[in-house]
């Protein structure tokens, strides 16, 4: 199965986002080349131009973020005026979306100059250059991370993600409901946004707007963490578990066994899925909890389907011996 609204991959970030952003979270000030904020940030990884410096190009990422940490900036020290104006006029021309000097290390005149004519932007920051070069490339992944939106309920039950889905009126957030009041936390209700994180963790959360909030039919919308306390609400949780709640009609296949494991695909990854027919009577938070404990032990190597069906297995060859 694949979930169908619009997927959508950030391609590109300018650098005024980026530095309104994660100004306070990264340290940084703006020196200089305030014209080219609107230069766009086109990969997740930033470059630490040294060989640029000295005259080779070959492989110039020019569409990273630039970084001049102690080396680069002791080496341009190093070089007369003249020659440090030509080497780093080479790197502008380039069309670099923007240059970062860590560790609060003090700008001349000729870069700022520089920084001004080519209308690059000159940051700077006072964290040191692995620092900032690990904190700044996690934050640019995350920025350019594919995320898509699913209508449906997140629930973390017992450290398991599990996002429920269904038609209108099927019961999702009646089931979110009963889970909270059994001690489990709400993180979106009603919309679920999702992010691929590192190519490997699809991680859900709601809109700031509405978060800690649920619609419930014939009440309104209702404070989750006023009523039920504070831990009853989560900022965002990793998906493990998608459960999909159908109305029962006669004849409609169930899985009986739990051998056969579906999977439902989010941004190209496959999560774990399985159907759950509503009909009346049936405890669907109770029948969430145990599918979440399922997929809990199935985590740990344990799948209760194929040992009960190896044990029949060999009850029956036992059989046949004697």
């Amino acid at each position: 199965m694949a979930d169908t609204p619009d997927n959508r991959t950030l391609e590109q970030v300018s650098v005024r986002e980026f530095l309104e952003t994660y100004r306070d979270m990264l340290r940084m000030e703006l020196h200089a080349g305030e014209e080219g904020l609107d230069k766009l940030i086109a990969e997740k990884s930033l470059n630490r131009p040294a060989l640029a410096l000295t005259g080779y190009f070959k492989e110039f990422a020019n569409k990273r973020l630039q970084v001049l940490g102690a080396g680069e900036m002791a080496y341009l020290a190093d070089q007369t005026p003249e020659v440090r104006a030509t080497r780093l006029e080479a790197v502008f021309q380039h069309d670099i979306p923007a240059l970062v000097v860590t560790r609060g290390l003090p700008i001349d005149d000729v870069l700022t100059r520089i920084a001004n004519n080519y209308k690059v932007p000159l940051i700077r920051t006072q964290l040191k250059s692995k620092d900032f070069s690990a904190e700044a490339t996690v934050l640019l992944e995350e920025k350019f991370a594919p995320r898509t939106s699913i209508h449906g309920t997140l629930i973390d039950v017992k450290g398991v993600g599990v996002l429920v889905r269904g038609s209108s009126g099927v019961g999702k957030s009646e089931c979110a409901l009963a889970l909270i009041e059994r001690g489990h936390s709400l993180v979106a209700d009603d919309y679920v946004r999702v992010t691929l994180v590192a190519d490997r963790e699809l991680i859900g959360t709601s809109k700031e707007l509405n978060r800690g909030y649920m619609e419930c039919r014939g009440i309104g919308i209702i404070n989750v963490a006023s009523i039920f306390g504070v831990r009853s609400v989560r900022r965002e949780k990793r998906i493990d578990l998608v459960l999909t709640f159908k109305l029962w009609q006669p004849g409609m296949d169930e899985e009986r066994t739990g051998l056969d494991v579906d999977s439902y695909e989010i941004l190209g990854r496959k999560v774990p899925h399985m159907t759950l027919p509503v009909r009346p009577g049936r405890d669907m938070a109770r029948l969430a909890e145990v599918a979440a404990m399922v997929q809990a032990l199935r985590g740990m190597g344990h799948d209760s389907a194929r040992e009960f069906s190896e044990r029949l297995i060999q009850h029956m060859k036992d059989e046949k011996k004697e």
